[in-house]
């Protein structure tokens, strides 16, 4: 019998609802994987369930810190694995659903660990980054690790002096260590399952997401998350957030923040099919309407032995 079922899959294509329609349907529970929800506070800009979508299906990890703390994806790991340990013992069936790829593939495979940070090469690329630019540190990462230039974006200065800073430490491009994540074995006997929704149907849901938030007072939360924490916390650096507190700390206007907040969900959400394309051991990829139709239903539960 599979003990967990996780789901994947981009922004934007279901998860959330997927996840508790089976946590009813399968006498669930679910364990979040969201580098944002697990943030008090954070509720719009994070697409976190609302207390009324929750209501009846205990949720996991979600507002565990304040903004100002930071968790990695090992801690994370351990975390939820003691939230399906507890939802195991109550003869329920734990539910992992999030769209953080990274934090997915620690709890189902385990990372291999990567080398601390080291604050003063890190200084060192953050000062030739100030004085060559940041497309000549981006260019430096190409010519050292093509595969994780490849990936991040030319302007991500944390991810590129990160994957610097790994491979001037270990001698071994950053790109190696990431590939060697995804060979372990499974940490959980469990079925992975991965939404692929279509493509322009995507694009069209994303720009109802972003509208959505702006609607329901994204402008309005981050200007009193910023009044409580101060701009340099690092939820407030996440999709949605960073841009509205570019409106609101340097006046960009709304409607280019929106513009902006748009394009960068696009790309995220096509980082992460590109992940789960290339991720081994996903045992079913499906749409969210195949996935909650009946013959969908009894799809999981055969795989589940339920």
């Amino acid at each position: 019998m599979h003990a967990l079922l996780t789901l994947a899959g981009p922004t934007a294509s279901g998860k959330t609802a997927a996840a508790i329609a089976l946590a009813q349907a399968l006498d669930g529970e679910v364990v979040c994987a969201d580098s944002v929800q697990v943030y008090r506070g954070f509720d719009i800009g994070s697409a976190k369930p609302s207390v009324e979508e929750r209501r009846g299906v205990p949720h996991h990890l979600l507002d565990v810190l304040d903004a100002h703390q930071t968790l990695d994806a090992v801690r994370w790991a351990r975390m939820a694995d003691d939230a399906i340990a507890s939802v195991m013992a109550r003869g329920r069936l734990p539910i992992v659903a999030g769209g953080t790829p990274l934090w997915l593939r620690a709890l189902l495979r385990g990372l291999v660990e990567a080398p601390a940070a080291d604050a003063e090469l890190r200084a060192r690329l953050e000062a030739e980054a100030g004085r060559n630019g940041l497309a000549a540190l981006h260019e430096r990462l190409r010519q050292l690790d093509p595969p994780s230039a490849a990936r991040i974006h030319p302007h991500d200065r944390v991810r590129i002096v990160r994957a610097l800073e790994i491979t001037l430490r270990t001698g071994r491009p950053a790109s190696v260590l990431r590939a060697a994540h995804a060979l372990g074995a499974r940490r959980h006997p469990g079925l992975l399952v991965v939404l692929e929704p279509e493509r322009d149907a995507h694009e069209r849901a994303i720009e109802v997401r972003v509208d959505a938030m702006l609607r329901a007072g994204l402008l309005e939360e981050t200007r009193a998350l910023l009044a409580r924490h101060g701009a340099s916390v690092r939820p407030l650096r996440a999709v949605g957030y960073a841009e509205m507190v570019m409106h609101l700390n340097d006046g960009l206007p709304l409607e280019q923040a929106r513009a902006r907040m748009l394009r960068r969900t696009r790309r995220y959400a096509r980082q992460q099919r590109l992940w789960w394309r290339n991720e081994p051991g996903v045992d079913l990829r499906t749409t969210l309407e195949a996935l909650l139709s009946p013959e969908g239903l009894d799809r999981v539960r055969a795989a589940l032995g339920r």
